[in-house]
């Protein structure tokens, strides 16, 4: 009779072993900093922060930070698992360092927020720079998506109240730059908010798009190029006409509620006016239509602006509302851009839909919940987050191909950051050697090729 041993190999387990370095992989989020010049532009952004005599710079610190939670930590004390890989990630300060550097950040807030935005500004146009035809404005045009997340509070923090889910938290306004279907995208405005503000209001859709504005290279603050993205929650008269200000210029697209004058206008369109709905590759969409509107619906609105509503056939199982017709699910948004069909328009509006991925990955990267109490420390800490989530999309762009470079934060901790090493010391050079059988090696191997590749910031 064999005796079985299990499923698993039995080891024996000892510690006090040396020359083996954890999470290896992030060495990639370390050369993208270096390469980057995010280092140098957060130490001096931070500089009127750091007291004199002081052992660490503030701008080592918030990277830190960041660092821990790009690798998937959600309060400051997971910084310690890169205090314990100091030949990878240098000196950390201690927990009680970054405790009061935090708290002297957040006293200060808004001269530490503008800081820290103009530091990522400016950093960003290098990046794309960097990366050529790899850059989100490769096109010659720049998307931005704005969308609201509820994030969820277990305990009585400053700014925390009932949500319009029946939840309890906050409820932050969130911008990202769109990649495309090649890449990802990254953050560049978080705007943090009481948990009952409301999904509509209009000066906090203006403030999001203003700061998401300063984040890109000046020219694209303004004009045609730089298209603004969102649900129907900035669907409102305000914000619409903010957008398309004498001066300003820019495009949009913007989710519009179905109201009693829309859907009168849409039971009036003739039947030969609808025109089926693409798909990404071209392909006519199944049980979809899109048609234009016009009347009395657009009395109010800023001049230029097209009115296009889809109908589709509901899914299995899914509920018709009160604003449907037909038995068919209606939606509508608007737009102001021109000589370009109208399926053409809807798809592109429709590709909003990848921000709700860019705002998963921000509820792996810190944004769970805030860990925090005060609301200025709280909006210190979505600062960080954006920097990880900065650091989780440039490094990808930069460095990483094919399926690899579509890869959410998740999926690169488990197969790249994971990855472990062994260090090795000969003569001044430090050497990580990674495992040999570890199934991501090549691509980790060639990744830090492209970035070390890359000019080290002037």
């Amino acid at each position: 009779m064999k005796k079985s041993i299990g499923f698993y190999p039995r080891v024996r387990i000892e510690g006090g072993g040396r020359g083996v370095v954890s999470r290896a992989g992030a060495v990639l989020l370390v050369e993208t900093v270096r390469k980057s010049g995010l280092e140098a532009a957060l130490s001096q952004a931070l500089a009127p922060w750091r007291k004199a005599r002081a052992v660490h710079d503030p701008g080592k610190i918030l990277l830190d930070v960041a660092l821990a939670v790009a690798l998937g930590g959600d309060c400051l004390a997971d910084v310690a698992m890169l205090r314990a890989e100091p030949a990878v990630f240098g000196p950390v300060a201690s927990d009680p360092t970054i405790s009061r550097l935090i708290d002297t950040l957040a006293t200060d807030g808004k001269r530490v927020l503008a800081a820290l935005r103009t530091a990522r500004a400016a950093v960003r146009e290098h990046i794309w720079q960097l990366a050529g035809n790899r850059a989100p404005d490769v096109s010659g045009q720049v998307t931005v998506d704005l969308d609201g997340v509820l994030v969820l509070a277990h305990s009585e923090k400053q700014g925390a109240a009932a949500t319009w889910k029946k939840t309890f938290g906050h409820h932050p306004l969130m911008g990202f730059v769109d990649h495309g279907r090649g890449g990802s995208g990254e953050p560049v405005v978080g705007l943090l908010r009481p948990g009952n503000a409301g999904s509509n209001t209009a000066s906090d859709h203006i403030e999001a798009a203003r700061l998401a504005l300063a984040q890109l290279p000046k020219r694209y603050r303004r004009g045609r190029q730089t298209l603004i993205r969102c649900d129907s929650g900035g669907g409102t008269h305000e914000f619409v006409a903010w957008l398309a200000q004498r001066g300003r210029w820019l495009s949009y697209s913007v989710g519009m509620t179905i109201t009693d004058a829309i859907h009168a206008a849409v039971l009036k369109v003739p039947a030969s006016a609808w025109t089926p709905a693409v798909e990404p590759d071209g392909e006519i969409r199944d049980g979809a239509w899109v048609a234009e509107i016009d009347g009395d619906c657009r009395k109010g609105w800023p001049a230029g602006i097209r009115l296009i509503v889809r109908k589709e056939r509901p899914h299995p199982g899914a509920q018709l509302r009160f604003t449907d017709a037909d038995g068919m699910r209606l939606t509508c948004f608007a737009t102001n851009t021109h000589n370009t069909p109208i399926a053409a328009l809807e798809l592109r509006h429709r590709q909003r839909a990848r921000a709700e991925d860019r705002i998963r990955a921000a509820r792996a990267t810190g944004l769970r919940n805030l860990p925090l109490h005060d609301t200025a420390q709280n909006q210190v800490w979505l600062e960080i987050v954006q920097i990880a989530l900065d650091l989780l999309a440039w490094m990808p762009m930069l460095a990483l191909t094919g399926t690899a470079r579509l890869w959410e934060p998740r999926r690169l901790r488990l197969r790249l950051f994971s990855a472990a090493a062994q260090l090795v010391t000969t003569g001044r050079r430090r050497i990580l050697r990674l495992a040999k059988h570890w199934p991501f090696t090549d691509v980790i191997t060639e990744a830090l090729g492209r970035l070390t590749a890359l000019p080290n910031p002037g």
